[in-house]
């Protein structure tokens, strides 16, 4: 009769690990889950492969080397769905794992798998790699285990990651079709200045004509731009470096986050997309079972941002106190008054979970709503701001020939 090892934990949290003789891997399953414990892996020991452990000799094509939000997304969705049928860690794992599209996190998931075979927890398995999954996962893995409970939390991990993908897309979407009509405005005065301004200029010395102001000006800035184009590109590249380098301090990302927040009109959008991911985050942790505490330390290594991941140290010390939740809030100055007055109401009535997800569905909807009005707002400005560039350019160009046509009309 084949031989199967197995890896379990009981409702304490505490794993187990063991070998039984069975006719079947189902058989072993069903008699571990009517004992009441949590199946981590179960393996037939066998002297040649198992069907786990079978390899496909063709080399995996990737799409892609990174893993992405949408790989980790698809990961989590997988992961919760074949949890909830009954197919144990590991399986899950393997079949994740022949269906991947991204590089790293196929050689991630090969470690995460091996190292659950080999009896570690999947919060431990998850936390070597840190790149990948962030404390986020591994906190609300570990919430899981204990409870018994990872397919539910890693539905509501998958409800984050497709809130935040529809997020992100939704603020990508309003910044790139802007971006892109300035690139071309911009190469479109570059070209100008390199290749038809000079042959121009040719032209004009060659007639011996007085020229109008503006094409004079004009002249004389696609000449500048034309001389000294490798020094204003050697100065930028220099000047982007220099600035990257600084933000990447503390202080200098604390500046570079007040100069953001200053900025008119887009500072206060900046400032709810920073709240809402706090606010996103705080929601799952606080309806996983994460403490409070607990829950305000992991948000402030995931904030992403400097400013808030300082005022969310200062609520933690103070609700450490004995304060409530938002008193140390009020007092930063950084959340909206609608934040504080909808946790504080969260506070008093124990749904405190509840409130921050609906002031995190609240400002996604809003900065949703300015971003689809921004682009559909910015692009006949900038169309307009094309055409007035390029314009400009021709007139001033083309004015010397209409004058001489004139000049000679009036000679004849």
């Amino acid at each position: 009769m084949p031989k199967y090892s197995y890896v379990v934990k009981d409702k304490e949290g505490r794993s187990f690990k063991n070998i039984t003789d069975a006719v079947n891997k189902k058989i072993v399953i069903d008699k571990l889950q009517k004992q009441g414990y949590y199946i981590i892996s179960v393996r037939q020991i066998t002297v040649g492969k198992s069907a786990d452990s079978i390899r496909i000799s063709k080399k995996k094509q990737f799409t892609h080397k990174k893993a992405t939000l949408g790989d980790l997304l698809g990961f989590a969705r997988q992961f919760a769905t074949m949890l909830e049928s009954g197919i144990t860690i590991t399986r899950a794992l393997s079949v994740i794992q022949t269906q991947v599209e991204s590089e790293e996190l196929h050689k991630v998931m090969t470690k995460v798998k091996n190292d659950v075979e080999q009896g570690r927890s999947l919060s431990q398995a998850l936390s070597a790699h840190p790149k990948v999954f962030n404390q986020f996962w591994i906190s609300l893995s570990e919430v899981g285990e204990a409870s018994g409970t990872i397919p539910m939390v890693f539905n509501k991990l998958t409800f984050y990651l497709e809130q935040q993908e529809k997020f992100k897309s939704v603020v990508i979407s309003g910044i790139i079709y802007p971006s892109i009509l300035f690139i071309v405005a911009t190469g479109a005065v570059a070209f100008f200045a390199l290749f038809v301004g000079p042959r121009f200029q040719d032209i004009f010395k060659s007639m011996n004509v007085p020229l109008p102001g503006i094409t004079i000006f004009l002249l004389g800035l696609f000449n500048f731009i034309k001389t000294y184009s490798l020094h204003i590109i050697g100065a930028g590249f220099v000047a982007f470096i220099f600035l990257k380098l600084y933000i990447k301090t503390y202080y200098g990302r604390i500046n570079y986050e007040k100069f953001l927040f200053n900025l008119p009109i887009f500072g206060d959008i900046i400032k709810l997309i920073v709240i809402e991911r706090f606010c996103s985050q705080m929601a799952i942790l606080i309806d996983s079972g994460v403490p409070i505490l607990y829950a305000l330390d992991i948000a402030e290594r995931l904030v992403s941002n400097n400013t808030c991941a300082l005022i969310v140290s200062e609520i933690k010390e103070g609700v450490k106190r004995g304060e409530v939740l938002v008193a140390p809030m009020e007092r930063s100055g950084f959340f909206t008054p609608m934040t504080i007055q909808m946790i504080q109401v969260g506070e008093e009535t124990g749904e405190l979970s509840k409130m921050f997800k609906h002031i995190s569905e609240f400002y996604q909807a809003h900065v949703s709503t300015f971003m689809q009005r921004f682009s559909t707002i910015v692009e006949p400005i900038m169309l307009v701001f094309m055409g007035g560039v390029i314009g400009t350019i021709v007139i001033a160009m083309f004015l010397p020939m209409f004058n001489i046509a004139q000049l000679g009309g009036a000679g004849g």
